[in-house]
C-alpha cells in the first residue's frame, strides 16, 4: 500500500493465488478524507468532459508481486448518455448499466470520483425515516449513519464490516452530501409500494425497522436519490479509456 495516500481499511477478506482482497480503502478527495467500501454507490466521471455516471464498488484487491492496487466497479449511466439515448420505454428514475465490470487502478478510481455532487438531480428523493431504537443507540457512538449506509449496500452479505464502520464513523461525513442508490426494478417497485402503503398510516410506523421488515429501503436522509436498473449497454467510449485494465488486473 502506498504511504500517505491510498490505504486499505479493515482486515483482508480473502486470498486467491497472488491476490489479497479487501473490504474498503481510504483516500483524500480535495484534502478531505473519505472511505469507500464494497457495495458503495458514488458519482464518477470517467474522463474530463464526459457525463456523470454512478459507480458501484464490487471488488478490491492487491496483487502481491507487483503491489498493484485494483478495483472492479459496475457503472450506471442515464439513458440519454448511452448510444441509444432516452426512449419512451425508460422510466424517469432509470439508469442503464455497462454490460461488463470495469477494472481500474485505485488511483484512477480516485481520480474519477466526483467530490461535488450538487449537479446531480436525478432519481427519486428518498423519504427520510425515523431511526429505530437500535440506530438511535448506535448514534451515541457516531455509527448510526454508517450502519444505515451499510444496510443500504447490496454487497455486504457474509462479510464483517465492523472495522470499516468504525473508521467511517471516525472521519465523519457530509450530512448534506447527495448520495445515490441503484436498485433492481423489483426492489424499486417494492420501495414505492411500501411508501404508498405507509403514507396514510401513523407517523410512528415510518421507522427504518418497519420499512426494512416490509422489504423496503431505509433512508435516514432526504439527500439520497434512488434509481433503478433493468438493462445493459455497450459503451463505445470506455474502450479507448487508458485507465481501464484488461482481464483481472493486467494494467499498463
Amino acid at each position: 500500500m502506498e504511504p500517505n495516500s491510498l490505504m486499505w481499511v479493515g482486515s483482508p477478506c480473502g486470498l486467491h493465488g497472488p491476490y489479497i482482497f479487501y473490504k474498503a480503502f481510504r483516500f483524500h478527495l480535495e484534502t478531505k478524507p473519505r472511505i469507500l467500501s464494497l457495495g458503495d454507490f458514488f458519482l464518477v466521471r470517467c474522463k474530463p468532459g464526459e457525463p456523470l455516471c454512478i459507480a458501484e464498488l464490487q471488488l478490491l484487491w492487491e496483487e502481491r508481486t507487483s503491489k498493484q492496487l485494483l478495483s472492479s466497479s459496475k457503472l450506471y449511466f442515464l439513458p440519454e448518455d448511452t448510444p441509444q439515448g432516452r426512449t419512451v420505454s425508460h422510466g424517469e428514475d432509470e439508469v442503464v448499466a455497462v454490460s461488463e465490470k470495469v477494472v481500474v487502478k485505485l488511483e484512477d478510481l480516485v481520480r474519477w470520483t466526483v467530490r461535488d455532487s450538487s449537479d446531480w438531480n436525478r432519481g427519486l428523493k428518498a423519504v427520510p425515516l425515523k431511526p429505530s431504537d437500535v440506530l438511535r443507540e448506535l448514534g451515541k457512538n457516531g455509527q448510526r449513519d454508517t450502519l444505515h449506509r451499510y444496510r443500504e449496500s447490496t454487497l455486504n452479505s457474509g462479510l464483517n464490516f465492523k472495522d470499516v464502520l468504525k473508521e467511517k464513523a471516525e472521519i465523519g461525513d457530509d450530512a448534506d452530501q447527495k448520495r445515490v442508490l441503484v436498485l433492481s426494478y423489483p426492489q424499486y417497485c417494492r420501495y414505492r409500494s411500501v411508501l404508498a402503503r405507509l403514507r396514510e398510516r401513523p407517523a410512528s410506523l415510518l421507522t427504518s425497522q418497519v420499512v426494512l421488515a416490509l422489504g423496503g429501503v431505509a433512508s435516514l436522509t432526504e439527500h439520497t436519490h434512488i434509481l433503478y436498473c433493468r438493462d445493459t449497454f455497450e459503451p463505445p467510449t470506455l474502450i479507448d479509456n487508458d485507465s481501464i485494465c484488461d482481464g483481472f488486473g493486467e494494467c499498463l
